[in-house]
């Protein structure tokens, strides 16, 4: 593993550690996210495209000349158990160059996985939609989900994102399409591998029966990743309770992260979560 120098931060009181500006499936740029974390006090941000690290050093241009302290982020798609989850890496060296290959190697396949998205959509009577998500993503290269469900709500399809995800997009309903993602062991090899630090991000969202998801957690642990996102914009107070002391289990480390996508679209603004549970270690203080 690669060592990061080491990274001294005053006390740290907001840490936003998971959001998304139009590098990937964000509605702002780079520097406007920063900008907007630094206005609403945030401490330490990590701006965490999907498989993309392009808006990291506009952000931590911003992030600098506010004062506020920076580090890289990457949400990384894998596929375990035939579902896709996220991975957030965190501190690591944005020019490591398997880090990098990685990424692109996920970002290939996503135009052909869009096109059979608007395929199959067309067999319900929604025509366009690969135009009109293609015209939504900013970089036509991570054109996402979030694109077909936004243009499908300017079209007046459905009202807002929710009702959206409800009726396509997701497993079992049409424009549902499966895509070749990394493996866990991938993205824990390509995040260690640039020095960072690995943290299963909103795992209250995925569809994993208890079982599962304490024997993902076991194999994630035994791969060497350190943290889990106990706070999330997409976290319910149960949620909370359960990652808590799911974290407190394991050993992890407890990451805090809005997941801002934009305003009006995300579950919270950029550093309005509450704070980590009393009795857990941060995550940036492996930093």
């Amino acid at each position: 593993m690669r060592s990061l120098p080491l990274v001294f931060f005053p006390p740290v009181l907001n840490c936003d550690l998971h959001c998304h500006s139009i590098c990937s499936d964000g509605l702002l740029p780079a520097e406007s996210v920063a900008r907007r974390a630094a206005a609403n006090g945030v401490d330490l941000l990590a701006l965490t495209d999907h498989d993309s690290l392009d808006g990291l050093a506009a952000a931590r241009a911003v992030a600098e000349e506010a004062g506020m302290a920076f580090v890289n982020g990457v949400e990384v798609s894998i596929e375990w158990g035939g579902l896709q989850i996220h991975i957030l890496g965190l501190n690591f060296d944005a020019a490591d160059a398997r880090l990098n290959g990685g990424l692109a190697a996920i970002r290939s396949g996503r135009i052909e996985r869009a096109q059979r998205m608007a395929a199959d959509l067309e067999r319900v009577g929604l025509y366009g939609t690969f135009d009109g998500a293609m015209a939504l993503a900013a970089n036509p290269s991570l054109i996402s989900r979030s694109h077909f469900a936004r243009h499908l709500i300017e079209s007046g399809v459905c009202k807002d994102m929710r009702s959206v995800f409800e009726a396509y997009l997701i497993p079992g309903r049409p424009g549902y399409v499966e895509h070749r993602w990394a493996t866990l062991a991938d993205s824990l090899d390509w995040i260690h591998g640039a020095g960072g630090v690995a943290a299963v991000a909103h795992p209250g969202r995925y569809r994993l029966s208890r079982a599962d998801m304490r024997r993902f957690l076991g194999e994630f642990k035994d791969r060497g990743g350190a943290a889990i996102e106990v706070m999330s914009g997409s976290h319910t107070p149960e949620h909370i309770e359960v990652y808590s002391r799911l974290a407190r289990e394991f050993g992890f480390l407890a990451s805090r992260g809005s997941d801002f996508h934009g305003p009006n679209e995300s579950y919270i603004d950029l550093g309005r979560l509450p704070s980590l549970p009393d009795g857990l270690e941060p995550v940036w203080q492996a930093f």
